[in-house]
């Protein structure tokens, strides 16, 4: 791509790490490790990344956990493949059986937002159709942090106090005490350095080590789960996880300037990135660091995120078909909107028809593009007793309007946040990138897209580069290091700009990228948290 490797222009003054056996990057430096033993140990970029995702359950909660959902992207052999590992609603709940409970909206918290986890049937899956090791080793990190602990690095140890105080004031009912038991087990989440360990989580870890994950939808600690959520009148039954499977899903891109961006296809949010990158292929731009550049990211953006969450919800339930979000006939129609001052985004009319990322690659050309989430962090705020599972609290983003196509049904998966991406050059493999961080996700991923095919920035500084996220309406929040003028002329422009003091809600993402000729690869880590590559 012609980047210059050694040029950082942005703050971090990180340096893109490079090796050629094998690298792992994430948030955690203990769960980025454990990938790179297990690829020493022979296992491939799979197995890393499977002891990644499960170490950053214990190293990361703040962000996921065993009853969250997860994705993948996977580049085995020469073929890219796409699992989509979330779960849908319990069978029993509705619309109306909800709105005869008082409930107008699906709450954050406690059994109504729960959904089926989908993450532990990722590990099984891939580890039984691509691992070369047996999952009760790859899992073995994760258990050993779970069960003799490790010290709380210092984003994590800020996110665990965030969400322990405010769960103090919002969680004060009985079902919501696991959670305080597990996660602040002396009424306070723990300190930054301080010592923390679940031997509840390790059990877990290596009960669905054992059994390939059979014990969490069909056996004991499905059972759990049941009795739990009995004992307090939730919906989700051992039969909604007996019925659960992961899917393979042929993954989406669009081709952007000679390289191709790929997706997951909904119920993820990926479509949206693509839709911005296709209506974004029509305008030459000469420079990142220009109004105009800015303005129009952000225009095509709006524009797609408006349809993503008009149109979007399970594939097979979508009343408008993914080729018509994605032709070059509507994302022209869309472009045509885009003029010289901020629009007010409607959805158009197309033909009808707290989250982890990790990056794994090995010495033989594989890699993996893998996310998981139990969403806004801890999730419900349920945790089973004795097991460590947090459960996640993705139906919060159904809807309660019945004419709406994401509308709350039981047994439907929700439109979701969390997505993986990849990037292809004709039929070589460039490589995995993620941005996780809720809505901020396909924001970040065309930021970074651009970054690295527009603007030719190598990985780090293509993750360093100071960040936007569009909100809603016409509002835009910046990273306090955006630069002034160009905010400026983006609020003439009839942006209504803030900057995010507290460092805002923008992601952390990371990059590995693949030289076909020489088996190089290139990483980059988020400077926004605890983020490292651990490379071989």
């Amino acid at each position: 791509m012609n980047q210059d490797y050694l040029h950082n222009p942005y703050p971090s003054q990180r340096m893109t790490t490079f090796a050629k056996k094998g690298m792992v990057a994430t948030s955690q430096p203990l769960a980025a490790q454990a990938g790179l033993d297990i690829l020493k140990k022979g296992g491939n970029a799979v197995d890393a990344a499977i002891a990644t995702a499960a170490c950053l359950t214990v190293v990361e909660p703040t962000s996921n956990g065993i009853g969250g959902d997860a994705f993948a992207l996977v580049w085995m052999k020469g073929k890219l493949h796409g699992l989509n590992a979330s779960g849908p609603s319990p069978k029993s709940i509705s619309i109306e059986g909800l709105k005869e409970k008082g409930m107008e909206e699906i709450p954050k918290f406690g059994w109504t937002p729960v959904t089926v986890p989908g993450a532990p049937s990722a590990w099984a899956t891939l580890s039984e159709r691509f691992g070369n090791l047996p999952l009760t080793e790859v899992l073995a990190p994760a258990i050993e942090y779970a069960e003799n602990g490790y010290p709380v690095s210092p984003t994590l140890g800020k996110f665990w106090k965030s969400a322990a105080d405010h769960f103090k004031k919002a969680l004060t009912t009985d079902e919501f005490k696991h959670w305080f038991d597990t996660f602040a087990p002396e009424g306070k989440a723990p300190e930054i350095g301080e010592v923390w360990r679940s031997e509840g989580h390790a059990a877990t870890l290596r009960e669905i080590a054992e059994t390939k994950a059979e014990s969490f939808y069909r056996g004991k600690i499905a059972d759990q789960i049941d009795a739990f959520s009995r004992k307090y009148d939730g919906f989700i039954r051992k039969e909604d996880l007996a019925d659960y499977e992961p899917e393979w899903v042929d993954p989406i891109g669009v081709d952007y300037r000679g390289y191709k961006v790929w997706e997951i296809p909904p119920n993820g949010q990926g479509i949206i990135a693509l839709m911005a990158l296709n209506i974004l292929k029509g305008y030459e731009f000469t420079s990142r660091e220009d109004a105009d550049t800015f303005h129009k990211q952000i225009e095509a953006m709006k524009l797609s995120f408006t349809d993503g969450l008009h149109y979007v919800t399970e594939g097979r339930k979508m009343e408008r078909s993914v080729q018509g979000l994605l032709s070059d006939t509507y994302a022209e129609e869309r472009r045509k909107l885009i003029g010289e001052q901020a629009l007010q985004p409607e959805p158009g009319e197309p033909p009808k028809g707290g989250t982890v990322y990790l990056a794994t690659a090995d010495g033989e050309g594989n890699m993996v593009s893998f996310i998981q989430s139990n969403y806004m962090g801890f999730g419900s705020g349920l945790v089973v007793p004795g097991t460590g599972i947090a459960l996640q609290n993705r139906g919060h983003n159904f809807s309660m309007d019945p004419d709406h196509d994401n509308r709350l049904e039981g047994g439907k998966k929700t439109f979701h946040t969390i997505i993986p991406g990849f990037l292809t050059k004709g039929d070589q493999a460039v490589g995995p990138f993620g941005v996780m961080g809720g809505f901020m996700q396909p924001q970040g991923h065309l930021q970074v897209a651009m970054n690295t095919i527009d603007f030719h920035l190598n990985p780090q500084a293509a993750l360093d580069a100071p960040r936007w996220q569009w909100m809603e309406d016409k509002k835009v929040l910046v990273e306090p290091n955006f630069p002034n003028h160009i905010a400026q002329a983006l609020a003439r422009k009839g942006h209504h700009i803030q900057v995010a003091l507290d460092g805002g809600p923008f992601g952390r993402g990371q990059i590995i990228w693949h030289d076909p000729e020489t088996g190089v690869l290139a990483g980059g880590t988020e400077s926004r948290t605890d983020g490292s590559v651990a490379a071989w």
